[in-house]
Order: C-alpha cells, then sequence, then structure tokens
C-alpha cells in the first residue's frame, strides 16, 4: 500500500507541463503586437509610444526566449521566477489594451467598414 515513491510524480516534470504552454502564449502575444506595432494600422499612436512598446517587446521575446531554452535544455527542471512572469504578463495586457485602442481607432476612422 505504502511506496517509497511518491504516488503523484508526472511523467512529464509538472514545471515543464505548466511552463512550456505558457512561454508559448507570451511568444504569441508579443509577436500579434509587435506585427500590429508594426503596420499602417497603428499610425494613430505617438511614435514614442510606438517604439517604446516595440522595444520592450523586442527584450521580452529575447527573455522568453531564453527561458524557454534553459526548460529544454533542463529537460523541464528549471523554472522562471514568478517576478518576470508577472512583467511579461503585465506586459501583454499593455498589448492587449493598446490593440483594443488601434481597433478602436480605426473603426471610428472608417465607420463604413466592418472592423475585424
Amino acid at each position: 500500500m505504502f511506496s517509497s515513491e511518491p504516488s503523484n510524480t508526472p511523467d512529464q516534470p509538472l514545471v515543464k507541463a505548466l511552463l512550456e504552454p505558457l512561454l508559448d502564449d507570451f511568444q504569441y502575444w508579443f509577436s500579434e503586437a509587435n506585427t500590429l506595432l508594426t503596420s499602417p494600422k497603428a499610425d494613430c499612436l505617438a511614435t514614442e509610444q510606438r517604439h517604446g512598446l516595440l522595444e520592450k517587446i523586442g527584450v521580452a521575446q529575447q527573455e522568453v526566449a531564453t527561458a524557454r531554452t534553459l526548460l529544454m535544455a533542463t529537460d523541464g527542471q528549471a523554472g522562471v521566477d514568478t517576478a518576470m512572469l508577472r512583467n511579461w504578463h503585465q506586459l501583454v495586457s499593455i498589448c492587449w489594451q493598446t490593440a483594443q485602442k488601434v481597433r478602436k481607432h480605426n473603426r471610428s476612422a472608417q465607420p463604413g467598414e466592418d472592423a475585424q
């Protein structure tokens, strides 16, 4: 009935199982924001705002890529500091808010077209 091994040991390390898709999500949203900010759709934003956000996104993408590399190199044994995850999450939130602002501006600028 009792075993010397923990009964809840997963086949794949829990950190890897949770962190890998989260890192994928961060990369996806940073890539989407980068695409939007470098498109003419985002011309409604101040140049400084666009460049500042693009710079933050670039740094975050490098950090996420580094975290992914460490995660893979250690077979899921390396984690990420929660403060770093919080920073990335806050940046994704800013990206979403910025995208919403751009969509709203483009909708009001072209009232006869369906916004996507």
